[in-house]
Formats: structure tokens, C-alpha cells, sequence
């Protein structure tokens, strides 16, 4: 299992976790608003038969009562909202809606009263009058709350997984940078003393032309050399963009790698000649990027197949197509194929398109893409890169 699929899995796993909280969360709040909702009523049918005991209470009576419990029941209700509505449908009065206005406000309440009736509500009828009432203030925000819970749990989430992966972003950032950095730092050393012992042979051969050949081949391999670690110099530091044909950086590529392809391989590219498309890039840089597509291409292909190359533009980038006839990827893998660590090969770290990605979208401010692919027909990777403005 690859790196790419370990972070997905426990991606998965984490989004499954937080999924279950929220779920149990909301249910267990639904839960106690529903139980909080039955206690209520249960008080309310209290208070509407202490209520009606009141209302038929004559203190004059011979078989007089002590009404102190009944009292009692009404004044401890100070949370849910209720309606007295007489025998003929009109509103004597109402309790705990809000302010002591809307509860002398018999137009308000009659409004109330028909809002609670068309909302399905269950009045208490008794001794001649009906007892309309609403829901208290918690038990609302109860009901509310999974709503709330859920914005603030899921925000959260949102927001730590951002975190989390800006945070894994400028990580990553750091080592590659420093690793690029050690790279070249490292190379510089072999790099400079394989050049002394070049100049010391053309020195004491340079009557030998084998040797002075062998030489010069040595000196080319130098230079690449120089090359490489002039490119993972620039990695973490702003390169200088310069104008540059396009088709030109394309055939210098392709020069370069199909002398190191088998002949069986076909490279077919625009001539530099008959073409001409100035963009901003680093020479440096960009060849790396095609050079990586194209060492891809052919490891795909095997020893024979072909490679295209077609430039197009729009009205605001250039596109360069890279083809190969290789075995293709799969349209599951193809935005996997840039992540860091992400390989189909035995042998590779998997950071080659990764490095591609970064080159062209942070330094170049273009795209790059895998633009179409079938298994067993072959790639198109496409890069966009943004013309250069007028001056």
C-alpha cells in the first residue's frame, strides 16, 4: 500500500469518526428535547387543573378547600407560554410570551392562538375553558441546538482538516526545500573536484585525442551534472523567469532524451525552426519538468512506441501537450499520480510528477494535468502556461 493510501484511509477513517459523533450528538439532543418536551406537558396539565380549580373556587363555600398547592403551581411557571381561552373563543389572558405587553395584548394572543391551532397543538379543555400553550424557550433552543451542534461540529472539522493539511503542506515545503538544498550543496563538492581532474587531463593528454574525446564526453556528463544541481538550488527561492521560445525548450529536451531512448522509440515534436511561442519560464526549470514526462513516457512505453509534443494557446495561455503511446493510467489514479509518494513502478519514491506540479503551478503559475488517458493506449499530460503580458 502506498503513502497516498495510507493518508486517504485514515482521512476515512477520521471523517468516518466525526461523522458518528455528530450522528450521536444530534440523536441524544433530539432525545432529551423530546423528554423535556412530555415534562413539560405534563406541567402545563397541572397548571391548567389548578387552574380550573381556582376559576370555580367560591371562598364563601361551607366546605371550604385550601387552594395554597394550586397557587404554588401557577406562580412556579415562569418558562412555558400559555393561552386561557374562555367558552366562547375568546382570550381572557396569557403568560410567558415574551413580555409583560404581549401578554396583555389579547390581538397577540388570539395571532398565537391560531398559529398553535394550524401548527397542529393539543389544547387542555376543562371547567368551561381551554389552555392553549408553546413551547418553553430552552426546550426551542433544545431543538435547535442539533442545528447549531452540527454547524459547530462540522466547522470544526472543516477547519481542522484545512489546519491540518496547511500545516502537512508547509511541512512538506520545508522538506523539500532543505532536501533540494542539501542536494546541490552535496553534488557541489564532486562536482568541482571531477572538474579539476578534467583540466589536469587535458593537461598531461593533450596530444591523445582518445583520451581527449573520453574528455570531452566527460566534461558534457560534468555539466549535466551542474545542470541538476543548478535546478535543485533553485528549489524553495523565487526563480527569474525569462522569455523564451517555447518550441526551443521543447526540442532541446527532446534532443537530449532521445539520445538516451531506444531507436525504436518515436519522438515527434514541432520544429523550433518553423515555430515561434515566447512564454515567461525558467529554462532551468521547465526542462526538468518535460524531461520528467518524457522519462515517464518511455518508462511506460518500454523499448519502442512514440511521443508527441503539440503546442496551442487561447487567448490567455499556451498549452503543451506531451502524448505517449504507453500502458496508460487508470482514471482512478490520475490526480494521485501528483501526489507526493505515489508510484506504479518497483523502484522510485514517487516524487518525480509531485516536483513536476510544484515547478509549474508555484513557480510558473500555470497547470499541469492529466488530460486524457485509456490502459493499453496511452497518456496525454497537459501544461498551461500564462502569456506574458504587454508591457
Amino acid at each position: 500500500m502506498d503513502i497516498y493510501q495510507q493518508k486517504s484511509r485514515q482521512k476515512w477513517y477520521l471523517a468516518i469518526l466525526g461523522l458518528a459523533i455528530i450522528i450521536f450528538s444530534i440523536w441524544y439532543t433530539s432525545h432529551m428535547a423530546e423528554r423535556l418536551a412530555v415534562v413539560e406537558r405534563n406541567n402545563t396539565r397541572f397548571y391548567a387543573i389548578a387552574q380550573g380549580d381556582l376559576s370555580t373556587w367560591d371562598n364563601e363555600a361551607e366546605d371550604y378547600c385550601d387552594y395554597t398547592l394550586h397557587s404554588e403551581i401557577l406562580l412556579s411557571n415562569s418558562t412555558i407560554p400559555v393561552i386561557i381561552v374562555n367558552e366562547n373563543g375568546g382570550v381572557d389572558w396569557g403568560a410567558n410570551w415574551g413580555s409583560e405587553e404581549r401578554d396583555t395584548n389579547k390581538v397577540y394572543l388570539q395571532q398565537k392562538v391560531q398559529e398553535l391551532i394550524q401548527d397542529g397543538a393539543e389544547p387542555i379543555a376543562g371547567y368551561g375553558t381551554t389552555l392553549y400553550f408553546g413551547e418553553s424557550r430552552i426546550l426551542r433552543q433544545l431543538r435547535y441546538f442539533p442545528i447549531v451542534q452540527f454547524l459547530l461540529i462540522g466547522g470544526f472539522i472543516v477547519f481542522g482538516y484545512l489546519g491540518l493539511n496547511s500545516a502537512r503542506r508547509s511541512e512538506q515545503n520545508r522538506v523539500w526545500v532543505g532536501m533540494a538544498k542539501e542536494t546541490a550543496h552535496q553534488l557541489g563538492t564532486p562536482i568541482s573536484a571531477i572538474v579539476a581532474w578534467i583540466e589536469h587531463l587535458k593537461l598531461i593528454r593533450s596530444e591523445d585525442e582518445e583520451t581527449m574525446e573520453i574528455v570531452e564526453e566527460l566534461r558534457n556528463d560534468v555539466q549535466r551534472l551542474e545542470l541538476i544541481a543548478d535546478r535543485f538550488s533553485k528549489i524553495g527561492s523565487v526563480p527569474k523567469l525569462d522569455q523564451v521560445n517555447i518550441y526551443e525548450e521543447l526540442g532541446k529536451c527532446k534532443d537530449y532524451m532521445q539520445r538516451r531512448a531506444s531507436r525504436k522509440v518515436i519522438f515527434d515534436f514541432p520544429d523550433p525552426v518553423l515555430n515561434q511561442q515566447t512564454v515567461s519560464i525558467n529554462p532551468h526549470l521547465f526542462e526538468w519538468v518535460i524531461e520528467n514526462l518524457l522519462r515517464n513516457a518511455l518508462d511506460a512505453m518500454g523499448s519502442e512506441g512514440e511521443i508527441n509534443a503539440e503546442v496551442y494557446e487561447d487567448s490567455q495561455y499556451v498549452f503543451v501537450d506531451i502524448t505517449d503511446s504507453g500502458k496508460g493510467i487508470p482514471a482512478s489514479n490520475h490526480k494521485r499520480v501528483f501526489q507526493p509518494g505515489f508510484t506504479t513502478k518497483k523502484r522510485g519514491w514517487g516524487l518525480g510528477l509531485s516536483l513536476t506540479k510544484r515547478i509549474i503551478e508555484e513557480y510558473h503559475g500555470g497547470k499541469i494535468f492529466v488530460k486524457r488517458s485509456e490502459e493499453g493506449k496511452g497518456t496525454t499530460f497537459t501544461i498551461s502556461l500564462p502569456k506574458q503580458t504587454a508591457s
